[in-house]
């Protein structure tokens, strides 16, 4: 039988989350970051946004195959009822339903806070994710084109946006 479960992220998940995020940085276009990130930097990273912010990690027999935050969209004290969502799921993981289990369980996070409006940016082309996030009614909001750079290519930028309540 296979346990199965989402659950607040700890720090001792740092390592297997940066192996998760690292695939995505080496050998994809999804993250617009360049260099491996290390289990400090992450655990780091972690602490500063679950400070704020709902952290959850899906996990399968004690190994974790996927994880999803809220962070801040922007910096300014305006925009404090605006997070963005980033999901990332371990490379081969993808295609059963994993994301939609996250992001259902993300939302239900927070839905007590204060956030009214939830912004997903997603690294164009990337149709299993505008899929997700659409599916849960996520509704496109911008089209940046050519904003980021990374594998001698110029990479286009969708902004899909949730208005919660």
């Amino acid at each position: 039988m296979m346990d199965k479960m989402v659950r607040l992220v700890t720090l001792a998940d740092a390592a297997a989350i940066a192996e998760i995020y690292n695939y995505y940085i080496v050998n994809t276009t999804v993250s617009f970051e360049e260099s491996p990130v290390s289990t400090e930097e992450m655990k780091a990273r972690i602490e500063k946004v679950r400070a704020d912010f709902p952290w959850l990690v899906y996990e399968e027999n004690g190994i974790v195959l996927g994880y999803a935050y809220l962070s801040k969209w922007k910096e300014r004290i305006s925009y404090r009822h605006t997070a963005e969502v980033s999901i990332y799921l371990k490379h081969g993981s993808e295609g059963r339903g994993i994301g939609t289990i996250l992001l259902e369980q993300l939302l239900e996070e927070n839905k007590n806070s204060d956030i009214h409006v939830l912004v997903a940016c997603i690294a164009l082309p990337h149709p299993a994710s505008i899929a997700l996030h659409e599916k849960f009614g996520f509704k496109k909001v911008a089209h940046y084109h050519e904003v980021g750079f990374k594998k001698n290519r110029l990479l286009d930028v969708g902004d899909w946006e949730l208005v919660l309540g």
